[in-house]
């Protein structure tokens, strides 16, 4: 773009950029001093992906989460902290969509 040209190239739109992307979970603070995810544990939770297929229940899908979660105690985070984190982890192709279309910041807590 030549003399300060203000237009979007190609280019541009082809390249996803990150400015104004915020989260669409509000994690809360924790007294921690960080939440460490183990691989092993994410990669439990994302065998119960959820997809929005006719075949799935969303309230059953929902048990299973919960039911992962309790299992999981961290010093210092609540376990209203820990469903936030792994929660976008649990979903899968449309249910993943469905995620990512709410406004940011509007899931900010569990109950």
């Amino acid at each position: 773009m030549v003399g300060g040209d203000q237009r979007k190239t190609l280019r541009d739109f082809v390249i996803p950029g990150v400015q104004g992307n915020t989260s669409i979970i509000t994690h809360p603070v924790v007294d921690a001093h960080n939440i460490e995810l183990k691989p092993t544990l994410i990669s439990v939770v994302q065998q119960s992906q959820f997809g929005e297929t006719p075949l799935e229940d969303p309230n059953l899908h929902l048990m299973v989460f919960l039911e992962l979660c309790k299992m999981l105690k961290l010093n210092g985070v609540s376990s209203d902290a820990i469903r936030l984190h792994l929660f976008s982890f649990s979903l899968r192709d449309k249910g993943r969509a469905w995620l990512h279309s709410l406004s940011s910041g509007c899931i900010t807590t569990w109950d």
